[in-house]
């Protein structure tokens, strides 16, 4: 056991903080109701290129492996749940999209730039952390680090 492991932070190998966000749909989302499965969490915002370039990827990420995708939107700085709504439609995503309405998971996360990934593991530990845009590929090769 990582002594570390135990403790909540934002290292690899410490457990990810948990929190809990409304998705598009208004239901209560919580991190922690995941525990058991492999997380992507993803930081993103619909005025972000490269969010919106890597979105693509996540839903083929999504659909293809056993994967828990949230992606948590920095609502506070968007201009409207419309913008939301419509890119996700265009985009046929159907992964949970949760709505930081006031900033406070993103500042949890000490999110200084967009996107922002952590991967956890089933037990809820960070196993990756990547800023910027990732592929499908770095998605699969982090998933597949995890157990």
């Amino acid at each position: 056991e990582n002594p570390d492991e135990s403790t909540v932070g934002l290292n690899v190998g410490s457990m990810a903080p948990d929190f809990e966000l409304k998705n598009l749909e208004g239901e209560t989302v919580k991190l922690s109701d995941y525990r058991g499965q492999k997380v992507m969490l993803n930081f993103w915002a619909t005025w972000c290129p490269p969010c919106r370039a890597e979105m693509p990827d996540m839903q083929k990420f999504y659909e293809e492996k056993d994967v828990v995708i949230l992606g948590v939107d920095l609502f506070d700085t968007e201009t409207s749940l419309n913008e939301i709504e419509e890119f996700t439609n265009k985009h046929e995503l159907n992964f949970p999209i949760l709505l930081d309405e006031k900033g406070n998971v993103s500042s949890k996360y000490q999110i200084l730039s967009v996107p922002t990934s952590y991967f956890i593991d089933r037990r809820g530990i960070i196993r990756h952390k990547s800023l910027g845009a990732m592929n499908y590929e770095m998605m699969v090769k982090e998933y597949e680090k995890m157990n």
